[in-house]
């Protein structure tokens, strides 16, 4: 039973593809970024051992102490994990290559699913009165990614416009549906985001077509454009949205935001 002292839990979103390449830590920083840019609070999980959101939000290696390695399987407090970053209203929960072996390690643990899920329940969270929690998944159906899955409320998935960009949709849709069977029924599809988009290429033309037809309001009405300063803003290590603001990818992803807010109007009002 819910306990009515706490405040309202933040809505937890898995952002999954288990196709690397196709800009999923890249919309976990930016639509994180614009998240706290409208005001909301907001923890991004870097849960992909290669740690490339911790790095995309200033975090050095050397400054990642408690990670979400020890958040899982060590049993580190929230408060020993989770990091300020040069965005204020956004937190993360850094990650390092320890994360690599957490797959094999949780292995042997009767919870090994319900890991990330219980962990983000903590009492201890509630200081950081987050709106939105974004978790990061690793490039793989993995354990990892099965915990994302299961600790969030709904998965938001990438999808590179590309040929073949459908086809291995649905392996994804497969895990989805196992683990709401087995450990998560309230789980569901957040949407599909197209990324890498290039209006005046044919190609990308058809693939949003080919996935409104076959997915229809699954797909997020906005895209976000193949963009050079989205691709430059990593090596600076800040969001698009502090790095070029103008930018048409910065742009976009606060339209993303705020299509995503306006789903929720228990959160807006």
């Amino acid at each position: 039973m819910p306990d009515p002292t706490r405040p309202k839990a933040p809505k937890i979103i898995a952002v999954a593809n288990q196709k690397g390449g196709v800009g999923k830590t890249t919309t976990a920083i930016n639509l994180g970024a614009a998240l706290a840019d409208d005001g909301y609070n907001v923890l991004l999980v870097d849960l992909d051992p290669q740690g490339n959101a911790s790095t995309g939000l200033g975090i050095d290696r050397s400054q990642r102490g408690a990670t979400t390695y020890d958040m899982l399987l060590e049993d580190a407090p929230l408060g020993d994990v989770i990091q300020s970053t040069g965005v204020d209203g956004l937190w993360i929960a850094p990650a390092t290559t320890d994360l690599s072996s957490a797959d094999i390690e949780m292995v042997a643990n009767e919870k090994r699913s319900f890991l990330l899920h219980d962990t983000l329940r903590q009492p201890d969270i509630d200081r950081y009165k987050l709106d939105f929690i974004l978790i990061d998944c690793p490039p793989a159906l993995s354990l990892l990614t099965v915990n994302g899955m299961v600790a969030a409320d709904s998965v938001l998935v990438p999808l590179q416009s590309e040929f073949f960009a459908l086809e291995g949709l649905s392996q994804l849709m497969l895990t989805i549906r196992e683990v709401r069977q087995s450990a998560n029924p309230e789980l569901r599809i957040e949407g599909v985001l197209l990324t890498m988009y290039d209006a005046r290429n044919n190609l990308s033309l058809q693939v949003e077509r080919d996935a409104r037809e076959t997915l229809g309001e699954v797909v997020f009405k906005t895209v976000i454009p193949r963009n050079v300063r989205v691709s430059e803003a990593p090596s600076f290590a800040v969001p698009v949205l502090e790095y070029e603001p103008t930018s048409k990818g910065a742009m976009a992803y606060r339209l993303l935001a705020q299509e995503l807010v306006a789903r929720y109007d228990p959160i807006t009002s």
